[in-house]
């Protein structure tokens, strides 16, 4: 369980950092800088994002003997474990952050940038609900 404890403590630094770049973006979004902090919170998203599934992976490993190997695969088997902890519409936001994550390499386009950055919120809090859970 070393292994998961260490994948834990990583994604529960990277959720600290999301969230103060998340208020951070908030707090200028009526400065120049707005642009600037938005992106910060898109990459820290990114960040934070591989270690939530990189710690869901070994967690199904580690305590399951399941073995995924792509984010949408273990995010889903994870769900399908986890019982009644997660509400369906959870589960469906959880594997929209797949989706999410993929189209942070197009963050050039600024409607799109936007439209990502607005999912943030409910996506920090997905993940904050999964690293409480996998916590246990």
């Amino acid at each position: 369980m070393g292994r998961l404890r260490d994948t834990l403590e990583a994604f529960e630094k990277a959720m600290k950092r999301f969230k103060s770049a998340l208020l951070k973006a908030k707090e200028e979004e009526c400065s120049e800088l707005y642009e600037f902090f938005r992106d910060s919170a898109i990459q820290r998203f990114e960040f934070t994002y591989e270690l939530l599934w990189k710690c869901v992976k070994v967690y199904l490993y580690e305590v399951h003997g399941v073995v995924c190997n792509s984010p949408r695969m273990c995010l889903r088997e994870y769900l399908g474990m986890s019982g009644e902890a997660f509400s369906e519409e959870e589960g469906i936001g959880l594997l929209r952050l797949v989706d999410l994550r993929n189209l942070t390499a197009h963050t050039y386009d600024e409607e799109l940038a936007e439209e990502i950055f607005r999912e943030l919120e409910v996506a920090y809090s997905l993940m904050e609900k999964v690293l409480y859970a996998l916590r246990r």
